[in-house]
């Protein structure tokens, strides 16, 4: 017999969604950034670094002033901790979780277009002569844009995506390809889970991570379609509920609904990546906190309505604000600032004198505040948060 769904208030909603994500009490400093990785599934990369890369800010907002160091040996270590994959998007993801893409690693194989021989030539370069990245092989690019790939390297993507090769490390931010028999353990490359297994175990991860979610929202955190997880949904694990307010059925693990039933600690105060998962889904971020978040950094500086690499700011369990945020020598420059009410300008200084303090800046400059009135009183709270770091 179908069970009944528990009813949730919109603030239990939000309550196990920020706990789920590690951003309620005290940092687990013990596990560190492979214990955020752990917990979230996924942390997705972007060339894009203003303050600092986005998977450093990932565990920063959830660790605080984790040294960026210690972030790197966690996604890239030897033995492997985690690879890279394309999750929610291009991700670093545990490297126990190898078995559960099974499904799109052989999707991509049985799409792999002719190549002429390239591919084999790739592995027989990378079993003759070990880890290389695509320059090792023979350049990345044929000389235009970013995206303007050289055969080796799209060759490289390729045998990623399928799963014959495998990241496990970076030398200055470029993807070092190895072999996956030879980078990930034994145990774990011999896991062959059919496909609805694959599918569940995901929903399971994207439901943990999210706390309380909707078909959609587990869809989009690993990029499923929806309509193939109706199905599986029964195997995940997670527990039937109604929120008030979101007029359509949602799910939530059971430890984020205990979560939301008993407040636990305060919540960070800090600046988000955009592309961190809390804020992944819009419509999630819109239906959970009411906040419209968009990413600017690919439209025309003249039609950004935020800023180029506009942070969205938690404080008080809610997003209370953005920072679009540059350095300038020691000076972090808060070019725009946006704050949603008065009462949050003292969680909004704290989070920029944080990550000033976080990436060894000594001053804070407010370039523009909006609503204007809100400046002279941010900047004396800024004063006041920056002299209690």
């Amino acid at each position: 017999m179908p069970r009944s769904p528990v009813a949730l208030t919109a603030e239990e909603a939000r309550r196990a969604a920020l706990w789920a994500q590690g951003l309620t009490g005290s940092p687990d400093r013990r596990e560190g950034p492979a214990g955020v990785l752990a917990r979230l599934g996924a942390v997705q990369l972007d060339t894009i670094s203003v303050l600092a890369r986005s998977h450093e800010l990932v565990a920063y907002a959830r660790l605080g002033p984790v040294p960026r160091a210690g972030v790197e040996r966690a996604y890239w270590w030897s033995p492997a901790q985690a690879f890279e994959y394309w999750a929610h998007a291009a991700c670093v993801v545990p490297v126990g979780d190898w078995p559960l893409y099974a499904m799109r690693r052989s999707r991509h194989e049985k799409a792999l277009p002719p190549d002429g021989g390239t591919r084999a030539a790739v592995l027989a370069r990378l079993e003759a002569e070990g880890p290389r990245t695509a320059r090792d092989l023979g350049g990345a690019r044929q000389g235009g844009p970013w995206w303007d790939w050289s055969p080796l390297k799209r060759a490289a993507e390729e045998l990623l995506a399928a799963g014959r090769v495998v990241c496990v490390d970076r030398r200055g931010w470029h993807r070092v390809y190895d072999l996956a028999e030879r980078a990930i353990p034994a145990d774990l490359l011999s896991q062959r889970p059919s496909d609805d297994e694959c599918k569940a175990a995901l929903a399971a991860r994207a439901g943990a991570a999210l706390g309380v979610a909707t078909l959609e929202d587990i869809a989009d955190y690993h990029r499923q379609r929806p309509s193939r997880l109706r199905a599986v949904l029964q195997d995940a694990g997670l527990v039937p509920v109604e929120v008030e307010g979101w007029g359509a059925p949602a799910w939530a693990s059971p430890d984020a609904l205990a979560a939301a039933e008993q407040p636990r600690g305060r919540t960070r105060t800090t600046l988000l990546s955009p592309f961190d998962s809390l804020v992944w889904h819009r419509p999630r971020t819109e239906r959970v906190f009411g906040f419209r978040h968009r990413l600017e950094a690919y439209v025309p500086a003249p039609k950004r309505t935020h800023g180029y690499f506009a942070m969205p700011v938690l404080a008080g369990g809610r997003l209370v604000g953005r920072v679009d945020p540059a350095r300038d020598g020691g000076d972090l420059v808060a070019r725009r600032v946006f704050v949603d009410r008065a009462a949050a300008i003292p969680g909004v200084a704290r989070a920029i004198a944080g990550a000033a303090g976080w990436v060894g800046c000594e001053r804070v400059r407010l370039e523009r505040v909006e609503p204007p009135e809100h400046a002279a009183r941010l900047r004396a709270s800024l004063d006041a948060a920056t002299r209690a770091m």
